[in-house]
């Protein structure tokens, strides 16, 4: 969907995981491409010929939600947009991070250019303008329930747009008039429908889905690099990543991670090292079952970005409109594309799927620091004198209350109803929930996994001259440009957060 590699193109086809990205975080410039243009007059002019017919068009010449059979004159149009903006934006809690926002906004311009909203161009052309004026408004994380779209993060959001609002402009907190004004942007009039339009779809809770993809898609690589380097570490064996064991389960992820960790691990010397009178038959399952475990969180991660990746081509608002140029007539649908359910789903799946790679990953810490195996000749906490020195001790217990904390996360949010207006609203996703669950989630993962890298990569140094296979030397390698082998106590928590910046951007490959 680029143009070319400075701009996003927007003309109506899906967007990639990437370029939101690009958009939210690299803060990529956006286009309107022709074709979008073209679909959008036509969607507003078709919107047009029908509300000149009288019928009564749900949040076009109505009012919203259980007020739906409230007639609006044709003089109250636009006050009635503008007054839905005002009305909804109810939200509370911490602003949401400047990405997110960027992201919502994106997939908010996406979705209407592909002709099906009935907004003017105007209102797609200075969303747009905001993303790349440096325009970013304020949003309260809390106030949606996912249903009949994320209303209350998207009205704070559309606000900006008629002058209103808060936002910020190049980092400085203004109000939304003073950011326009900053970004040399005039605020825009709303007419009819455009205010249901701004607010009614599922951008905010897929704009967080979309960015907890890509960070999990650097995070994999990682925890399989972790894991590999780990049986090292521990002096394991690789019996068990067996192609012949795999393909007779036939799980495709299992299959799939096996064969990763074994490309890591290939040309080890230390596995062969330890062959002969060695009295171990067997491995913990931390070991000998990681591609067991990594697979089945592979094959619903994989499934997770297949949702995804559709919702990034939708459009999520109410009503709909559509032209059958074969039969020339032209329709508005009232319909429930905004409920969240196939996103919420989902997002709470990835929540799930990614404690287990946290999960797995502590007990391989922990085997570590046990120093139990007399095997292996490792330190107690990988101290460099045990008694002086306290070594990674403690890292295990971070660990340890990461875990915890996502085990909570794990817990379904979309499972339970609160109904909402009046009744009219009777079963909601909760959507944004578990959007802002899978993204602590991933944070909590990634930080687990860079506590297990760092322990490994200490015990492998105790395997020295001894190296591993060319992968996960390579790995260790990385987390030694950032973190130096421990030769006193210092405190981990910096070594941990540079492990987690090399993880996110996307250093570890598997």
């Amino acid at each position: 969907m680029s143009d070319d590699h400075s701009h996003v193109l927007l003309n109506g086809q899906p967007l990639t995981i990437s370029e939101v990205e690009a958009v939210a975080r690299q803060l990529r410039p956006v286009q309107i491409g022709p074709e979008a243009r073209r679909r959008i007059e036509q969607s507003r002019s078709t919107l047009e010929a029908a509300t000149s017919s009288g019928k009564a068009l749900y949040g076009v010449n109505t009012g919203f939600g259980s007020l739906g059979r409230k007639r609006i004159s044709d003089e109250q149009l636009a006050d009635v947009q503008r007054n839905l903006l005002r009305s909804h934006a109810a939200g509370i809690g911490e602003p949401l991070p400047t990405e997110t926002v960027r992201a919502m906004l994106l997939l908010l311009a996406a979705s209407q250019s592909r002709g099906h909203s009935g907004v003017r161009p105007v209102v797609v052309v200075r969303i747009v303008d905001l993303l790349n004026h440096g325009v970013t408004p304020v949003v309260p994380s809390v106030g949606s329930v996912g249903a009949s779209g994320d209303l209350a993060p998207l009205a704070h959001a559309a606000l900006v747009l008629i002058g209103e609002g808060e936002a910020t402009h190049k980092g400085k907190l203004m109000t939304g008039a003073q950011a326009l004004a900053a970004a040399m942007c005039e605020p825009i009039t709303l007419a009819s429908k455009e205010g249901l339009a701004l607010i009614n779809g599922t951008h905010l809770m897929a704009s967080q889905a979309a960015l907890a993809m890509a960070d999990v898609d650097r995070l994999i690589p990682a925890a399989l690099c972790a894991a590999a380097m780990s049986i090292d570490a521990c002096r394991g064996t690789d019996s068990f990543l067996d192609e012949r064991v795999h393909n007779i389960r036939g799980q495709h992820g299992q299959m799939e991670i096996a064969q990763r960790i074994a490309k890591l691990l290939a040309g080890s010397e230390i596995i062969p090292s330890h062959f002969a009178n060695d009295p171990r038959v067997q491995d913990p399952y931390s070991l000998r079952c990681a591609p067991v475990v990594l697979g089945a969180a592979l094959d619903q991660i994989n499934h997770v970005r297949t949702i995804v990746e559709r919702e990034l081509g939708a459009v999520t608002d109410n009503p709909l409109v559509f032209e059958d140029s074969g039969a020339q007539t032209r329709t508005v649908v009232s319909a429930g594309n905004f409920h969240g359910m196939p996103l919420a789903l989902h997002l709470d799946a990835l929540a799930m799927a990614l404690t287990p790679i946290a999960g797995i990953a502590e007990r391989r810490v922990y085997f570590m620091l046990s120093a139990t195996d007399p095997e292996n000749p490792i330190n107690a906490h990988l101290s460099p004198e045990p008694g002086l020195h306290s070594g990674l001790m403690i890292v295990q217990y971070t660990a340890a209350a990461a875990c915890n904390e996502m085990i909570t996360l794990a817990s379904p949010a979309c499972v339970a109803n609160v109904p909402t207006c009046a009744g009219m609203e009777d079963y909601n996703s909760f959507g944004p929930r578990s959007a802002a669950k899978a993204r602590r989630a991933v944070e909590l993962c990634e930080h687990v996994v860079a506590i297990e890298l760092l322990c490994a990569a200490e015990a492998i140094e105790y395997q020295r001259p001894l190296k591993s296979g060319a992968g996960v030397e390579r790995a260790h390698a990385i987390v030694r440009s950032a973190v130096p082998k421990l030769t006193a106590d210092r405190p981990p928590t910096p070594d941990i957060e540079a492990i987690v910046g090399l993880i996110r951007s996307g250093q570890f490959h598997a």
